[in-house]
């Protein structure tokens, strides 16, 4: 196309105008006539000016851009761009914030990931990456039009006027690191799961004078007076802080916390118009530590309409702040700048550009179930052998510890088996006595009411458990607020300016929800990496995932509070350094030996990994499952009847499993399947028992009984039998055992994913009635057995009551299970266990620190389980999703020994297992996943593959995580889950291509 013919097309009206536009993008974006089209623009840059002539007779025109230099800086010195009517043009705001942007050191954008909110002809995107080599921009606009001419710009910029390449000092050019996409934000980042690490914009800050204008369509066809509005005015966001026209910017700020990582920084521009004050409280407020890096004074652009901040004014005291002129000094009101404007004078307001950052990066947190998990969980991590805990907080904890009275053997120095808690009371001065005269190495308290307004009884027990070296877990519970108005709390006024020193860390179980007041979460922050590593392993190991249901509660309740405006604001003081670390307990030799070998969450960067390593459910959630649980958190005062699941718990355990239920039979419920499991283990430990586990169990278990201290025993399993537990191989384990506890997986067997007959399991309980076993049989992995031959489902009321007569007394079995996979959700995580031996149930009594489940959660459960036991609707839905999953364990089945795996065929559920053809092989690896230790790429390793390093090499060098021989308890024999997302479950399957390939070469 020769450059008249491109001119005489852009001086049509409309769409026509714009359709040249589009035909040169497509131009440069192809290849073949890129170098061509490169050439016809320097040709047409030429012939078209930049005056605004150009723009009524082209719809475009010419800008050259002047980058500031710095010395020895080898980049050009200006940017050509093109610029069109429907976006802003550059001018004194954004040039005010690119003058900003360099008031960061040249460090601020190297080699990072950043994103330009409302890029406008993508000048400021191009100039980050043409000065300091980021590596990669994403420049972001919600004009379609602004996007084209962006990418336009890109490619002129990226060329010489010989159409070729621009190279930097790295050898890269700038399509290599800008791109430019149509996004309301950050939804492009947020709908990619984009990680970013600055964020920078100048985006509008006044309301619409005509709201209903912002409410229509956007599209490229959209009129240029339209699409020159966005630019200039932003719609109602939701947030308090519309009234000052800076909703956008908090929507941006508030989006921005979702994909920024924790050390990011976030830079915008902000019009001084509603005071200095209120622009700082929207990033303070947000948790932000915020600085103003450049401020000047600027003109208020003439087609820019004041009006709805004079409105504003007129129905609130607050009074926005204007200038006369650029030299005044005396700030006047939108009213008065509003008739001054009017009247021909011009206005003036200030601009400055705001860098802020997480004001505590470092501090993370740890979520349990319930203060009383968080305060056990720790207890056991360290076992110490004397702990003071606060009298309120002690009436959950075992009996055990609290009936001990060997405060003698704390300085005798006696085993870390023995483990002595006493209670003390809450008041700070008392506390502190206790703590100089005992000497306990970890120290659990809350503050009395009135001493929580202030620091001091804190500092006090801050430097008493420092001068003797004990661990100090603070509660501060009864004084968190959930509220828009909370009440002044001094250890997070001594947190705002303190660091947490490493011996301490805050305990607050979120009790004084006053919508739900028994649905808690809990959380403890420290400063202290290893112990919050730790912590996150030990509630792992024993209590499972906390409930889904709480976490996003009060996930949106935190985001909501965050929408007010909190009144008697202070400045946030900066943080002094931080303390020295003093010599306190370490964690127990035996519980971290238990962590550091167990096959829990992989750390990293989650969004590139791929989880067929754990037992949840990721397919969609079925409608009747939605629609229950919505229902269930509607409902405002539920009767008893409504939430007592007794009922229908005992009649699904009766029709799927024919376990006999008697007066004796009591049930126990939990949100957390592996809190139920690990009650179990502290019962046989009390009973002085073996925990007894089939070779080809669910190592988590395994994991839990190990970190309690019970005594283990491996019952042996053969291929040839599929890895089950035989009658034979039983008896013969039994013999040389004293006080057995037998854990069984079925019917359904994880990880193997077989079957237990109803034969098999009347022959493996009689073996265990003729030693007096207690048996726990675990079904919360089945209820999805593949349609087969031979499966006709169980019966134990078939033979189990005469086993309980005529064998030995100690005999008695115990029904663990959960059902998170029967209803086909990941989101209802609820777990029950059937006991049945009075001791037994007294015994289970006597660990009471168990997470139980919220009202809502049983109100959903007997619903769901009510609907099971009709025909058709929640029983067809979960025949639909069992022939999906043997429909993927095939294709997994397929894929597997393609790559050289043996696989052992499942007959349910959503487990099975492999064995991989290259164990005990040498190779060398290297990474194709971030290093989120060393920031390092393709660090190349060698390792010898086994199965103490298989896991971690596949997950690696493909992203994709599995459980281990390791895990599974069965040598060479790994673990693959397969309920996972569709698109999920097709990388998995490629990522097992990818390390074949390498493993081949």
């Amino acid at each position: 196309m020769a450059v008249e013919e491109f001119l005489k097309q852009c001086q049509q009206s409309g769409d026509a105008a714009y359709a040249a536009f589009r035909s040169l993008l497509e131009r440069l974006e192809d290849p073949k006539t890129r170098v061509d089209s490169r050439v016809f623009l320097s040709d047409l840059y030429s012939k078209v000016g930049s005056s605004d002539d150009c723009f009524n007779k082209y719809h475009f025109r010419i800008q050259d851009i002047q980058l500031d230099q710095c010395e020895g800086y080898p980049g050009r010195k200006k940017l050509t761009m093109m610029v069109i009517p429907s976006i802003f043009v550059p001018e004194d705001w954004s040039f005010t914030f690119y003058e900003g942007l360099n008031r960061h050191p040249d460090s601020i954008f190297k080699d990072k990931i950043v994103a330009e909110l409302g890029c406008g002809n993508g000048w400021i995107s191009i100039a980050i990456a043409e000065k300091w080599l980021p590596e990669k921009v994403y420049g972001l606009d919600i004009n379609p039009r602004a996007v084209k001419v962006s990418w336009i710009n890109l490619y002129m910029n990226s060329f010489d006027e010989k159409g070729q390449p621009i190279y930097d000092v790295e050898k890269k050019t700038l399509l290599d690191r800008v791109e430019f996409h149509e996004s309301d934000l950050l939804s492009y980042c947020r709908e990619r799961d984009i990680q970013l690490e600055r964020i920078v914009g100048c985006i509008p800050q006044i309301l619409n004078p005509n709201p209903e204008a912002m409410s229509k369509l956007i599209t490229e066809n959209a009129s240029e007076e339209f699409l020159h509005a966005l630019s200039n005015y932003c719609a109602l966001q939701g947030f308090v802080e519309d009234q000052f026209g800076l909703g956008l910017i908090a929507r941006a700020v508030e989006e921005g916390i979702a994909v920024i990582k924790p050390t990011g920084i976030m830079i915008f521009n902000m019009g001084g118009r509603p005071g200095q004050g209120v622009c700082k409280r929207l990033f303070e407020r947000r948790g932000f530590r915020v600085s103003r890096l450049w401020q000047t004074k600027v003109l208020q652009a003439g087609d820019t309409d004041i009006s709805a901040l004079v409105e504003i004014e007129k129905n609130s005291p607050h009074r926005f702040e204007f200038f006369m002129g650029l030299s005044g000094d005396e700030p006047i009101c939108a009213r008065t700048a509003w008739a001054y404007g009017k009247a021909g004078g011009r206005i003036s307001h200030g601009l400055s550009v705001y860098s802020c950052q997480l004001r505590q990066p470092n501090q993370n947190v740890v979520i349990f179930p319930s203060r009383t998990v968080a305060i056990e969980n720790a207890l056991r991590l360290f076992s110490p052998r004397l702990a003071i805990v606060d009298e309120h907080l002690t009436r959950n904890l075992p009996r055990k510890w609290l009936t001990s009275l060997a405060v003698e053997t704390a300085e005798t120095g006696l085993s870390e088996d023995v483990l002595t808690v006493i209670d003390a009371p809450r008041q700070s001065d008392l506390m502190v006595e206790l703590i100089k005269k005992l000497k306990p190495q970890v120290v659990v308290t809350g503050i009395a009411h009135f001493e929580s307004v202030t620091s001091s009884a804190f500092v006090q027990l801050l430097d008493a458990t420092r001068e003797i070296g004990s661990r100090l877990f603070l509660d501060i519970s009864d004084h968190f607020d959930l509220s828009s108005l909370p009440v002044t709390n001094g250890v997070l006024k001594y947190l705002s300016g303190t660091p947490l020193p490493s011996h301490a860390a805050i305990l607050c179980g979120l009790v004084k929800n006053r919508v739900y007041s028994d649905l808690e979460v809990a959380f403890v922050i420290s400063e202290d990496e290893a112990i919050l590593k730790a912590l996150s392993k030990t509630v792992e190991v024993l209590e499972g995932n906390t409930s889904l249901i709480s976490q996003y509660y009060y996930g949106h309740l935190f985001h909501e509070l965050l929408a007010f405006q909190l009144t008697d604001r202070h400045s946030h003081l900066q943080r002094s350094e931080k303390s020295k670390s003093v010599e306190v307990i370490g964690f127990s030799t035996s519980a971290i030996s238990v962590l550091n070998n167990a096959e829990l969450s992989i750390s990293g960067d989650e969004d590139s990994l791929i989880h067929m390593d754990v037992d949840q459910w990721f397919l969609p959630t079925p409608s009747p499952v939605k629609a229950a649980i919505f229902e269930s958190f509607a409902r405002q005062n539920m009767g008893e009847f409504e939430i007592d699941v007794t009922h229908s718990i005992q009649q699904f355990v009766r029709s799927n499993y024919g376990f006999p239920i008697d007066s004796n039979t009591v049930f126990i419920y939990s949100d957390c399947l592996q809190a139920l499991f690990s009650k179990l283990v502290l019962c046989c430990v009390h009973e002085g028992g073996t925990m007894c586990f089939p070779a080809g169990s669910n190592g988590n278990h395994v994991s839990a009984a190990k970190f309690l201290k019970a005594n283990i025993v491996s019952i042996p399993t053969n291929s040839e039998e599929g890895f089950k537990l035989t009658e034979k191989t039983l008896n013969k384990t039994l013999e040389t055992v004293k006080n057995p506890w037998v854990y069984i997986s079925g019917p359904t067997i994880n990880p193997t994913g077989l079957i237990y007959s109803n034969k098999e399991m009347e022959n493996i309980l009689t073996a265990c009635a003729k030693f007096g076993a207690r048996v726990v049989i675990d079904t919360s992995f089945s209820g999805l057995e593949f349609d087969f031959d031979g499966w006709g489902g169980w019966n134990l009321e078939g033979f189990l009551p005469k086993l309980s007569s005529s064998g030995n007394p100690a005999f008695c079995v115990s029904l663990l299970g959960g059902l998170s996979l029967k209803l086909l959700s990941g989101a209802v995580e609820f777990g029950f266990v059937a006991l049945n031996q009075p001791l037994l149930i007294d015994t289970f009594h006597s660990y009471p620190g168990l997470s139980k489940p919220h009202s809502t959660e049983k109100y959903a459960i007997k619903k769901l389980l009510a609907l099971r036991e009709q025909k058709g609707g929640m029983l067809d839905i979960v025949k639909e999703q069992i022939r999906n999953l043997e429909v993927r364990t095939k294709r997994l089945k397929e894929a597997l020994e393609k790559c050289g795996w043996h696989v052992l065929q499942p007959s349910a559920g959503v487990s099975m297992m492999a064995k991989p053809p290259f164990l005990d092989k040498t190779v060398k690896l290297s990474h194709s996943l971030k290093d989120t230790n060393s920031g390092e790429k393709d660090a190349a390793y060698e390792v010898k593959l086994n199965d103490a390093t298989i896991r971690e090499a596949i997950a690696k060098t493909t992203g994709l995580c599995i459980n281990s021989g390791s895990w599974t308890g069965i040598p060479g024999y790994c673990r693959f889950t397969v309920a996972l997302e569709e698109s999920e479950f097709e990388l998995a399957l490629a990522c097992l291509d990818k390390f074949k390939s390498i493993i081949g070469n």
